[in-house]
């Protein structure tokens, strides 16, 4: 597994990020297709885009 994947997942859950920021910057990191709108979030589409970017920058944003 990635190194940097799996820090950054486990720093995430260690914060106590929202689950929908860190499933959307799971797909985006990993380059997975983004859900379909009618499933979308507006967590999950920042987390999807930070990830896209393998952006951690934002966390601090979507604490629970």
């Amino acid at each position: 597994m990635n190194e940097t994947y799996r820090n950054a997942v486990v720093k995430m859950e260690e914060q106590g990020i929202q689950e929908e920021y860190i499933l959307g910057w799971q797909g985006g990191f990993l380059g997975h297709p983004p859900r379909e709108d009618t499933r979308k979030t507006e967590a999950y589409d920042a987390g999807y885009e930070d990830g896209q970017g393998k952006n951690l920058g934002n966390i601090g944003d979507w604490k629970k």
